[in-house]
Parts: structure tokens; C-alpha cells; sequence
């Protein structure tokens, strides 16, 4: 074999290899993104994903523990099981509750 030949198929196989993984990160984003969902009212105070409502930037600026218009990133299908103080649960909504004065 010609080393030219030889540089070409280790060109050929690097870029096989690389689409191969390639297609392996996206699938595995997909499926990250596909399984959590946003649960308003179920972060501690500063520990929020992004929108803490009026008056806050984003991310870690909610001000009391389950602001409810705070949200954080949970898996799929728990947000409105889960069992908080005070008899709270999560929504998949912002909520009206637990606001800071």
C-alpha cells in the first residue's frame, strides 16, 4: 500500500469515527433533554434552575425556599409527586404561593 493510500483511509476512518460519536452526543442530549421537565415551587432558596419572577435575574435569585415561580429541573414525571414542607408539591406551572414580600 502507498502511504498515500494509507493517509486516506486513516482520514476515511478518523472521520467515521468522528460522526459516530458525534451522533452518540446528540442522541444522548436528546434523551437528557426528553427526560426532566420543569418544576415550579420545589427549590430551596438560591438553589433555582432559572425564573424566579419579577425582581430576579435567573439562575441560584430565588429568594424564599419553594418560591413559586421558581423552578427546577426534575425528572420526567416527578415534579407533582413530590412531597415538600408545609404539604406543598411541585407544578409544571408557576405558582401564586410561597412569593417573596
Amino acid at each position: 500500500m502507498s502511504q498515500k493510500t494509507l493517509i486516506g483511509a486513516s482520514a476515511l476512518a478518523g472521520a467515521v469515527a468522528m460522526a459516530i460519536s458525534g451522533a452518540t452526543f446528540l442522541a444522548s442530549t436528546d434523551t437528557a433533554s426528553a427526560a426532566t421537565e420543569k418544576c415550579y415551587g420545589v427549590a430551596l432558596a438560591g438553589q433555582n434552575d432559572c425564573a424566579a419572577g419579577p425582581g430576579t435575574t435567573c439562575a441560584g435569585s430565588s429568594k424564599v425556599d419553594y418560591q413559586g415561580n421558581a423552578w427546577k429541573t426534575v425528572d420526567a414525571g416527578t415534579c407533582v409527586t413530590m412531597s415538600l414542607d408545609g404539604g406543598r408539591t411541585g407544578s409544571l406551572e408557576p405558582l401564586e404561593r410561597d412569593l417573596p414580600a
